[in-house]
């Protein structure tokens, strides 16, 4: 699990320590692009930011939506270490009805409707 000094607006990629995998994962995501986070137990999202106006990446992600909040709580403790994960969300109504559909997904049906 990958740690963070809490201590500006946004995460900074070189600020993350203990996880390569995580820098690599956000340094891959296009701009405006989303991610699951675990933050020191709450899990929110994280949008990768833009970049500079003069065309410079800018290696960083900064919370959203309820997130924001989050973080502004532990902001008002800056210089906190934090733990950090990236975490895989599911959809609660499709796993529901995995179950239900399970049923139709058998070789025979893949062989008549796999042209549809």
């Amino acid at each position: 699990m990958a740690t963070v000094q809490v201590r500006d607006d946004a995460i900074w990629l070189k600020h993350i320590e203990g996880d390569a995998d995580l820098r690599e994962r956000i340094r891959s995501l296009d701009p405006g692009d989303v991610l699951d986070l675990e933050v020191d137990g709450v899990m929110g999202q994280w949008e990768r930011m833009r970049d500079g106006k003069d065309g410079r990446p800018t290696f960083g992600i900064k919370p959203i939506s309820t997130m924001r909040e989050v973080w502004a709580r532990l902001r008002s403790d800056t210089g906190r270490i934090v733990q950090v994960r990236e975490v895989a969300k599911a959809d609660s109504y499709l796993l529901a009805l995995g179950p239900l559909l399970g049923e139709w997904d058998t070789p025979e049906d893949e062989m008549a409707y796999r042209d549809l």
